[in-house]
Formats: structure tokens, C-alpha cells, sequence
């Protein structure tokens, strides 16, 4: 189908065309999305996400990691450092980037397409030259911004979720790594005091004031000693590489890296609940995620209604004919129309499948809506129950077992009890302390759980029992 079309009337519909895609374009500005993201994680970032895009934005991150590495890395350092050094969040970073500019890339009309023909029939020659772009594309623009508008934003929260992922994991590897160290240098001691022990045994066995049975028994605590001094070294180095990995640290950087000697101090009282509910009513990214997906849903929805249905693509043309015969020359205009009819396929699939998809997005957002306190209160729970496990371990545990230690010595200088007496409740002390330890990490892990629930991104975290980190004392009777 053709009709007549002006030159100066083409051009006035290509400038309105011009200036409505342009004005209804969707566009991603990284640092505005970085700076959504500090915003959203300031507890976990500090607002120091940035993602380094010159060689030397990534020498000043280097910098500055080294600044960091010169002394004993802390929790907050730990997580400081994974910020400035760690390829795989700088990778995170440029994902996100990458996503977000697809989902703007999405809201954007397709470019037009030029075509160029020659035909000759006869003594006529004829150049037609015609250039289409999607009418349907055009109409439906404001809809397709409304979803990648949407679809900008879910990549953005995602980011901050995925942010608040890395971070807790960065906390919880700190602590199991320092958790680790600490527990080593007690297993040291164990070993110290049964290799003393089995030494002892083994001298008097010789000179005939041991007996065989109880030499064994000291020979098999102090094996058992070497057993647990072996695995708490490598459970030292496993928990110590994998925050190096977290960390992203290389070889060098992994050999400058210090950390405590021992974990922090208790605080002197656990967070209350009402503390907690104010701080979680500030808003949850699990819900913002599922908000925004239901919301994209729902756009798309409405735009793939009327794209199942049909598609429509606007053509100019203009063409130019030569008459051979009659030495004349004619320059007809026109324009196009094509439209997909609905004849086989009405789209009724692809529609049900959108309502489909919008549905179980609804059926999500109150999934994770009802679930959410539930994972707060769990959190929470395992955050009091770990607290008050180490504060008892800390003041009341760990003071008894002193106090019986000392009454012990007291009574060995007075010669009531003999030397393996003492060694065995020396062994009893340092078995108490190991699970104060314990019990101490697992507070730090759940302190480092509960904080990442309050903003939607529980870790899961159990609470284990401390019991096991005790029942090498009993060994040694």
C-alpha cells in the first residue's frame, strides 16, 4: 500500500520519531547505582563499593589494600579489604553493571532498517529505497520503559542483596579463621602437657614406680593429643584460606596477612528485641526483590498482551525510475504497512503464561512477606542463645574451672595429689577454655547472621553445641 509523502513531511516524522524514542530511552549511571547500593548496605560497606574501571583506579585500590595488609587485620578491616581487593566482588560489580544495562537496553526501540533494491524490466530501471521501523515498538515504548525502569531497579537491590552476601561471608570466615588460631594455640598446649605426661609415665614405668596399664593411659591421651593438635592446625589453615579466597589475596599479599591473636571481647549486653524490630522495619531486600519482580511481571504482562496478538512496522519509501525508452525520469513516494495477522497462533500460550508468571510472583512476594519475621525471630534466637552460652562459658565456666585449677596446685605443693593428677586437670582447664572458644565463635557468627536477617538476607546459621570442644578433658582420667 502506497501514498503520497512530501519530503519535508518525512522529515518532520522522523524528527518526532527521533525525539520520542529519545525522550522515553531508559539509562543506567553507575555511580548513581553504586552510590544506591552504599546507601542500602551502609552497615556492611561503609560506602566504600566502588568498581574500578582504569588502571589507576585499580592501582589506588591496590594501595590502599596494602595500607591495610601493613598491620593486624580486624573484622572490619577483613571486610574493608574484601571491598578494595577481592576480583570476585569487583566481578560482582561489573555484573551488575552488565545486567543493568541490558534491562535499560530492553526499554529501547529497535533501530530502523534500510533496504535498497534495483530492479530493470524492459527499458525501465527503478532504485527503491525504504525505511521501516516497528510502529508496534513505538506505541508500546512507554510500557517497555515502565518494565525496564523496573528491571534497572531489581538489578540494583539484587546488588545490595548480593553485596550483603559477601560481606556476611567475609565476617564469618574472620571469625572461624581467628576462631581457629586461637584454638590451636590451645591444642598446643594440650599436646605440650600430654607429651609431659607421657614422658613422666614412661620414666618412672623404667625405674619400676608405674605400672604398664596406667603408662598406656597417659601413652593414649598423648597420641590422642597429637590427633587433635594435627587437625586444629589444619583447621587453622583451612579457615585462614578461605578468608584469604574471600579476601581475594595473592600469594604475596596472603604472606602479609595478620590477624588476632583472639576473638573480641563479649559485649556487655545482647541487642533487646525491640532493638532489633526498629532496626528490620527500615525495609527488607528480600521483599524489595520479590516487590520488584512482581512489578516487572505485572508490566510485561500488560505489553505482551497486545504483542501476542499482532505486529505492526511502518515503511517510507522513496523510489526513483528511469524510462530508457522515453528518456524521462519519476520519483514515486510512498509508504508501508505491514501487519501480522492473527490467524494461526492468537497468543492465548503466551498469555496465560505471563498470567502464570505474574501469579506465582504474588504467590512469592506473600511467601517471602510471611517469612520473614520467622527468619528475624530465628535469627535473633540463635544470636541471644549463642550470647548467653558464651557469656555463661565466660563467667561462670571458665572461673570454676580456675578456681579448681588453683585449689589443685594448692594441693599438689602440699603433696595430697600426685603430678598426674595435676597434668590431667591442666588438660580439664585448657579443654574449658577450647569451648569457651567455641562457644565464643559461635555468638560471632550469629551476631554476624542476625545483623544480615535484619536487612533480609538470613546465612541459615545453626547454633552448635559446645559439648564436643569439651570432651577431651575427660580423656585424661
Amino acid at each position: 500500500m502506497r501514498s503520497p509523502l512530501t519530503v519535508p513531511g518525512f522529515k518532520v516524522a522522523l524528527s518526532l520519531i527521533a525525539v520520542a524514542i529519545l525522550a522515553g530511552c531508559a539509562s543506567v549511571n553507575l555511580e548513581q547505582t553504586l552510590e544506591k547500593a552504599n546507601a542500602q548496605t551502609g552497615n556492611f560497606t561503609a560506602g566504600q563499593l566502588k568498581l574500578s574501571q582504569t588502571d589507576q583506579q585499580r592501582d589506588e585500590r591496590l594501595q590502599a589494600a596494602s595500607k591495610l595488609l601493613t598491620s593486624v587485620v580486624g573484622q572490619k578491616e577483613a571486610v574493608q579489604l574484601a571491598l578494595l581487593n577481592s576480583p570476585s566482588m569487583q566481578a560482582m560489580l561489573a555484573q551488575s553493571w552488565a545486567d543493568s544495562s541490558l534491562a535499560a537496553q530492553s526499554g529501547r526501540i529497535s533501530n530502523p532498517v534500510f533496504s535498497f533494491e534495483r530492479v530493470r524490466a524492459g527499458e525501465e530501471l527503478e532504485f527503491g529505497r525504504i525505511l521501516t521501523f516497528g510502529l508496534l515498538d513505538l506505541i508500546t515504548l512507554p510500557y517497555r520503559k515502565g518494565i525496564a525502569d523496573q528491571r534497572i531497579a531489581q538489578s540494583q537491590i539484587r546488588l545490595a542483596a548480593e553485596v550483603v552476601d559477601r560481606t556476611t561471608q567475609v565476617r564469618q570466615s574472620w571469625v572461624r579463621a581467628v576462631a581457629a588460631k586461637q584454638s590451636l594455640a590451645y591444642a598446643k598446649q594440650v599436646y605440650e602437657n600430654a607429651e609431659a605426661g607421657a614422658e613422666l609415665a614412661r620414666r618412672l614405668e623404667a625405674v619400676g614406680n608405674f605400672n604398664k596399664l596406667a603408662r598406656a593411659r597417659q601413652q593414649t591421651f598423648y597420641a590422642d593429643a597429637a590427633t587433635r593438635l594435627s587437625a586444629a592446625h589444619q583447621q587453622e589453615i583451612s579457615a585462614r584460606e578461605d578468608l584469604i579466597r574471600l579476601l581475594g589475596l595473592d600469594d604475596k599479599q596472603a604472606a602479609q596477612l595478620r590477624l588476632p591473636d583472639r576473638l573480641p571481647d563479649l559485649p556487655k549486653r545482647a541487642l533487646q528485641p525491640a532493638e532489633v524490630a526498629k532496626v528490620a522495619s527500615n525495609g527488607r531486600l528480600d521483599i524489595q526483590l520479590a516487590q520488584s519482580a512482581l512489578n516487572v511481571s505485572a508490566k510485561a504482562q500488560g505489553l505482551e498482551t497486545i504483542n501476542s496478538f499482532t505486529d505492526i512496522e511502518l515503511g517510507v519509501r522513496r523510489d526513483t525510475v528511469f524510462d530508457n525508452g522515453s528518456g524521462s525520469k519519476s520519483n514515486p513516494r510512498g509508504y508501508e504497512i505491514d501487519l501480522r495477522l492473527p490467524i494461526f497462533d492468537w497468543g492465548g500460550m503466551r498469555r496465560d503464561a505471563m498470567t502464570a508468571q505474574t501469579l506465582a510472583a504474588a504467590n512469592q512476594l506473600e511467601a517471602v512477606t510471611r517469612a520473614a519475621g520467622s527468619h528475624l525471630r530465628e535469627s535473633y534466637s540463635a544470636y541471644r542463645t549463642a550470647y548467653d552460652i558464651a557469656r555463661h562459658h565466660r563467667d561462670e565456666v571458665v572461673p570454676l574451672r580456675k578456681a579448681i585449677a588453683d585449689e589443685n596446685l594448692l594441693r599438689y605443693n602440699g603433696m595430697l595429689i600426685g603430678v598426674f593428677e595435676l597434668l590431667a586437670d591442666s588438660r580439664d582447664q585448657v579443654s574449658t577454655v577450647m569451648a569457651a572458644i567455641d562457644a565464643e565463635q559461635q555468638f560471632w557468627l550469629a551476631d554476624a547472621n542476625l545483623q544480615a536477617s535484619l536487612v533480609g538476607r538470613p546465612t541459615g546459621l545453626s547454633i552448635a553445641s559446645p559439648a564436643a570442644a569439651q570432651s577431651g578433658g575427660a580423656e585424661g582420667h
